[in-house]
């Protein structure tokens, strides 16, 4: 298949989201495609140097496949609009976090810096390819960082095409950046950055080769004349991808500490929109998968009954249920607290990526998401974009004492989910997104993050750590002396004496067990 060079286009347009995995890192999914414009100066190609501009420090990359028009189009179908692209090639759509607030939606300096739209470095003519056989890579000092398929995408290249030509003729040569997947994040001077697009289930699997930008410092201050640089802490998290990734980059001195920055917000709530997740303490405790499943094999009603005798009696989350019949949890909690709502102080900490997504961004393989929502079932506290967020980075399950939204997709999304049931109104109307990570009250129960959550068809108990290996064995081997209970009063024995178990029965039961654990190491 052969390959041919790229003009300057006259024009560029992109598309703010449109990759699902995208869409779950930002907390909402677009119901039509929108778009931003970038200017023709913007384009550089492969081995030349980006410059940072000096005073900033979110540059961010977006590894992203672009459409090269060939045959004009204007006012065409669906159906018709992938017969108008030519070509296909690669494209990183970088821009700055720091000059965002300025551009208020318009991405045009954020975005529309010299050379901030590499391209190519061939293009790949699509005659005998879909719009489905497309992958995109992106590399950042050779470690993988982006990779996904436009087989996938929200809204598919002809759906594009399409929508815009409705009011706009695109041209031979126009480019049209298609989106990014989920993996974009900040790079700083002395960086390498890389991003291919290939077919690789095509015969021959073109390619468009690797586009080169080497990322450099620059030293010429912004003059006093137009908006300047500003960065919060909110910007920093939603730069660099999550919380989790910034404060990686903190620990290994590629980025600032929190809140560094002149113009970050003064009166901040602790961990609203600043304080990277604290995950559990090193408490020398681990739940171990033997441990793990221990407790999923025993009852939440027995072990509540094992920590009683313990003097822990408030450690049942009231009013939650299972959405689904049957689900199970077990895992170390994540915390996530909401506040009454405040009109000022939603505009302030609801919008963006605050404390909610955060929470759901940062959730572990294995966690549970509790959600202190006040008891206040008025409102969803969860909706089907971040619960598929959760499930698709490995979380074990999410608590809330409040509603859930979306209520029917996300039972369809399968992860397991404890609320209060169902309520269609957004977080807004009764809600605050505050803080993760910190000592909530759910459901009257106390929960700190690392603490361990059981839930079954009884409900969802809280079980600090440290007692979490011995209630697990007391409440295995009561579950078992349950279960033989229960087989002897199917069996047309009476209750009286049998449960609970008096002396002679309790003797028939020892004697029953030694014999069944002499069985088993015969087995064994």
């Amino acid at each position: 298949m052969t390959t041919y060079g790229i003009a300057t286009p006259g024009k560029i347009i992109a598309v703010h989201l449109n990759y699902p995995s995208r869409a779950a890192q930002r907390g909402r999914t677009p119901e039509q495609p929108s778009y931003f414009l970038k200017p023709a100066s913007s384009v550089a190609r492969t081995g030349d140097a980006l410059e940072r501009p000096a005073g900033t420090e979110l540059l961010a990359f977006e590894g992203e496949i672009a459409l090269i028009i060939g045959e004009p189009a204007r006012r065409v179908r669906p159906e018709q609009g992938w017969a108008h692209v030519a070509a296909v090639t690669a494209a990183n759509d970088f821009g700055l976090y720091d000059l965002r607030a300025a551009d208020k939606g318009s991405n045009l300096r954020n975005k529309g810096g010299d050379g901030f739209t590499p391209i190519g470095p061939v293009a790949i003519p699509v005659a005998d390819l879909g719009e489905g056989d497309w992958r995109v890579r992106t590399w950042v000092n050779g470690e993988l960082a982006q990779e996904d398929t436009s087989d996938t995408l929200l809204f598919p290249f002809r759906r594009l095409i399409a929508d815009l030509s409705q009011l706009m003729t695109l041209e031979t040569g126009d480019l049209i950046l298609t989106g990014t997947p989920a993996g974009s994040s900040v790079v700083v001077p002395g960086d390498v950055v890389e991003v291919e697009v290939d077919a690789p289930g095509v015969p021959g699997a073109p390619t468009t080769g690797r586009l080169v930008t080497t990322i450099t410092q620059g030293t010429t201050p912004f003059g006093d004349f137009g908006s300047t640089p500003s960065v919060d802490d909110q910007q920093r998290i939603e730069a660099w991808g999550s919380e989790e990734e910034l404060a990686a980059a903190v620990a290994a001195g590629r980025a600032p500490g929190l809140d560094s920055a002149a113009t970050a917000a003064a009166a901040r709530p602790a961990g609203s929109a600043a304080a990277p997740p604290a995950r559990p303490a090193a408490d020398d405790f681990e739940l171990t998968p033997e441990l793990r499943e221990q407790l999923r094999g025993v009852a939440v009603a027995t072990l509540s009954v094992a920590l009683r005798k313990r003097g822990y009696h408030d450690i049942f989350i009231e009013g939650v249920s299972a959405n689904h019949a049957g689900d199970r949890i077990v895992g170390r909690a994540r915390t996530l607290r909401f506040i009454p709502a405040r009109p000022d102080l939603f505009e302030r900490y609801g919008g963006g990526f605050n404390a909610q997504k955060r929470a759901f961004d940062s959730i572990g393989e294995g966690e549970v998401l509790v959600v202190d929502a006040r008891g206040e079932r008025g409102t969803g506290t969860v909706g089907d974009v971040l619960a598929l967020r959760a499930k698709v980075r490995g979380a074990e399950g999410i608590v809330t004492d409040g509603g859930v939204r979306d209520f029917d997709a996300v039972a369809e999304i399968g992860i397991p989910v404890f609320s209060q049931g169902a309520h269609p109104s957004v977080l807004g109307r009764r809600h605050v997104p505050w803080e993760v990570d910190v000592t909530i009250a759910c459901g009257g129960a106390a929960v700190q993050p690392g603490d361990v959550i059981v839930g079954d068809g009884d409900g969802v108990i809280v079980i600090p750590p440290h007692l979490a290996a011995e209630v697990a064995a007391e409440a295995a081997e009561q579950d078992a002396a349950d279960a033989w209970v229960a087989d002897r009063v199917a069996e047309g024995e009476p209750v009286d004496g049998l449960f609970p178990m008096n002396a002679q029965w309790r003797a028939k039961y020892e004697d029953w067990r030694a014999a069944h654990d002499a069985a088993g190491r015969l087995e064994a």
